[in-house]
Formats: structure tokens, sequence, C-alpha cells
């Protein structure tokens, strides 16, 4: 709400933005970010999810009221805002140690030691890109700051990239860029975190792992590519912990992951990055947030209809306030993530299944019961009054969720077959999967294509980086 409160004083109408106690620090850094650092907020003592009607009114009556009253009569403070440091400034100048210690201090870091991003390191990474060094690849939220090449190959130095992962790390600030992505939702309360998925030539030609443990660090192009993204979030983007990141748990960064394309190329699956729009073999990164997954171990059997019963009863486990981004008002934007080992794949195709068969088995078999699922909306999140019969009758959801007027039938977790997202990496011969619970219009999915310099073969070949 901070950014139409800005809008409308902007326009000279007065305004006060309505604040949770929990959210005021964050709102104070927006504001910043939104260039009105003196934008007036009414507070709302506690939370009102665990407040009883009455002391949400005494307390609305006895605080919010009059700070409301106050900020649409009374003009603001006048606001200075602080200025930034130019390509190419010195910020800072001492032993790796005390660059380290300057750089937390300034809150530039995410804890772990980084590597200093002197001018030489920079441009080493600028080599393995044709665009300017000041080229815009958006404006990030909050901070409303540019995602510069610039910016974009500091933190890669920082995150302790090579410069020849620099087109996937363009690739990614592009993808962060994008509206459809949601940046500015990297900060709340459920804490989820992006998944890169890396698809195309370019796995292999920068040494990604797309095997064994291709979720855990060990890997420089995983690991760092993966640290990249969350420095990006801090020092551009201006997500701090405390202030505008808000997430209540929250986890660490995620390594970045690569399809197993030699496995896809052999069994006639397409690539995830197929699901963009684009066609094998090209260089593609895609983005996603996820609240959190879990293994599926051991999945048995040598036929489709033994093996996918287990998947589907995982996926539907791990999925529940999730059907927000279903049932609510974005509706049918949630978009499960499943990540099948090459061995399961291999069985699946094998049987003369497609990636989109899959699809549909999962559609059709991980379901809840209706009543569960219009419990979770009215009384569990308290998100909205979900009846599915209405729902249906406006035509907001599909048929299928109203196929009768029992209670106990059972209803898609997703609008569509295609709504869910499956990639194929992991160790070749386990019979493990993982799926992911997506936070929806908070972290869509989007893909970007690599753009790789016209000198790459050359630069790969020397290795330059």
């Amino acid at each position: 709400m901070l950014r139409a409160s800005a809008a409308c004083e902007a326009a000279g109408i007065p305004s006060s933005t309505l604040v949770c106690e929990g959210f005021l620090q964050q709102a104070a850094f927006t504001a910043v970010g939104l260039g009105m650092p003196n934008l007036p907020v009414a507070a709302i003592p506690g939370h009102p999810g665990v407040q009883s009607d009455e002391e949400l009114a005494r307390n609305i009556a006895d605080v919010t009221f009059p700070q409301i009253v106050e900020n649409l009569t009374r003009q603001p403070q006048a606001a200075v805002l602080s200025t930034e440091p130019a390509q190419r400034s010195i910020v800072f100048a001492g032993s790796f140690d005390a660059v380290n210690t300057c750089f937390e201090e300034n809150e530039w870091s995410d804890g772990l030691p980084v590597v200093p991003p002197t001018l030489d390191r920079v441009e080493a990474f600028l080599r393995f890109t044709d665009l300017a060094p000041d080229a815009s690849l958006g404006v990030m939220l909050p901070d409303q700051r540019n995602a510069s090449v610039w910016s974009v190959a500091v933190n890669g130095v920082m995150a302790g990239c090579a410069p020849r992962y620099m087109p996937v790390l363009l690739a990614i600030a592009e993808a962060l860029c994008d509206p459809e992505y949601g940046v500015e939702h990297s900060g709340n309360t459920p804490g989820a975190e992006t998944l890169i998925v890396v698809n195309g030539p370019i796995i292999k030609q920068l040494g990604f792992n797309f095997e064994q443990g291709v979720m855990r660090d060990g890997f420089r192009a995983n690991t760092s590519v993966g640290r990249f993204l969350r420095l990006l979030l801090r020092n551009v983007a201006g997500f701090l912990p405390h202030k505008t990141d808000k997430a209540t748990f929250g986890g660490t960064w995620r390594v970045a992951i690569a399809e197993n394309e030699d496995v896809l190329a052999r069994i006639g699956w397409e690539p995830m990055s197929a699901e963009f729009g684009f066609s094998r073999g090209e260089n593609v990164v895609s983005l996603a947030r996820y609240t959190g997954g879990d293994v599926i171990v051991s999945v048995n059997g040598d036929t489709p209809e033994a093996m996918l019963p287990y998947i589907a009863d995982a996926i539907l486990r791990q999925t529940s306030w999730q059907m927000t981004f279903t049932m609510s008002a974005t509706f049918g934007m949630l978009r499960p993530m499943l990540l099948l080992s090459p061995i399961l794949a291999e069985r699946l195709a094998g049987a003369g299944w497609s990636k989109h068969d899959v699809k549909r088995y999962l559609f059709e078999h991980a379901r809840m019961p209706a009543e569960k699922l219009e419990r979770l909306m009215r009384d569990w999140t308290n998100h909205v009054d979900c009846d599915l019969a209405a729902l249906a009758r406006l035509g907001k959801v599909p048929k299928s969720f109203h196929a009768s007027d029992d209670p106990g039938r059972l209803v898609p977790l997703v609008f569509h077959p295609d709504d869910f997202t499956i990639a194929v990496t992991g160790d070749p011969m386990r019979t493990n999967a993982y799926t992911l619970s997506h936070n929806g219009t908070l972290g869509y999915p989007v893909g970007k294509r690599i753009l790789l310099p016209r000198a790459w073969d050359d630069l790969i070949a020397g290795r330059e980086a």
C-alpha cells in the first residue's frame, strides 16, 4: 500500500498507510526506496490475526485512528535522501579482512566472506558480455534501484562466481526485473527462496552439476550463482534482514541446479525451458520461488501406475496454504515443482509416457477433499470464504472444482495439468524425486534466454576466466 500512498502524495493528495506493528521498520525502509522517506503511516498494534474483534476495535480507536487524523492534517517533515557511490568509485581500501568488515558493517555482505570487488575483477566479468557497463536490465523494487550490468558484475565477484558465468548472471537479473516474477515480494513473511534452473549447452561449458547432489553446495557454478541471486536481492533490490526482508523463518539461498539434458534427449522429453517457449539447445535460465520442499525417497515400481501414486501423494502432502494461489485473488496461479531423478524419468518414458502424461496423472490424482479446501481457505488461512459451487458458477474456477455437491469429492491443486513443473536432474541411478511448494505470484516462474557475447567461443577456449 505504500506504493499507492506514494502515488497519492505525488499527486498532492494526503495519505496515511495502515501498517501492522511488526512491519513499521519495513515500511520506513520501503518508503526510502520509493523516494519518499517521510511517507505517513499509522500503526496497528500487534497483529490483527490473533486479536478478538473487541481488541482490534480498541487498538484502532485508541492508537491507529489518531495517527490517521494527524497524517491527513499535518504536513510531514522534510527529508533528505542519501546518495550512493557511482560506478568505479572506490568505497574502501584495505586488507581482505578489513574489506569484509566494512562490507558487513554496511550490510553489503550475506554474513559470509565476500570476494572484494576490485576494479580489475569487475572488468574481468565485463569481458563476458557485449552490453555496456551502465546498460540497465530493469529496475528492482523495493528500493527502485537500477540493475545495471556493472552492479551484476560487482555482486558476481562478491559471490565468488567466475567471470565466465556473467551471461548467466545477467539473465538472472533480467528475470528478477520481470514484473511477472514479482521481485517486490522477495521479503514477504513466508520466507520463500528462489530456485534457479539452467538449460542448454552452457551447463557443460560452465561446469554446472546436474547429477548426484545437485541441490547441495560443492560445485562452484551451482553454489556461487545461487549465492549471487541473494546478494543481488540485498544490494540492488534492497532486501535486508530485519528491515525490508520480513521472512518469519526464511532459509538460506538455494544453489542453482541444471537439468540432465543428455537424458532428456535420450528419452524424448522437452527440457524445462520449453515451458517458457524456448527450444531444445537454447541456453536458458528460469526462476521461481518456493516456500519449501521434501525428498520422495525410493519410488518403487516398474510401471507408471505403480510409481506415480507415491509421488502424487507426496505433492499433495506438501501443499496446504499455497492453495490460496489457486483459489484467492490470483486464481489458478499455483505452480508446484517436481524434480525427477533420471532413472525415474527413463522408466516413465520407457512405458510410453510423455512429460505431459505425467502432469496429467498428477492433476487427476494429487487431489484433496472439497470440504478440506473450503475449510483451509475459510477457517485456517482466513483468506476468503471459499464456496466452490459459487466460484464455478461465476466461471472463476474450472468445473473440475465442482463436479458434484458431495463435500467429500476430490478437487485438483491446480487449474490445468501443465500447471505442474517438472525437471529431470539428480543422481542418475537413484529412484528418488523431490517436490517443492510454490509461492504463487510472489515469485512466479519466468524464463530468460542467456545471451552470449560474440567472442564467447574464443573466451571459453582461452579460459580467460
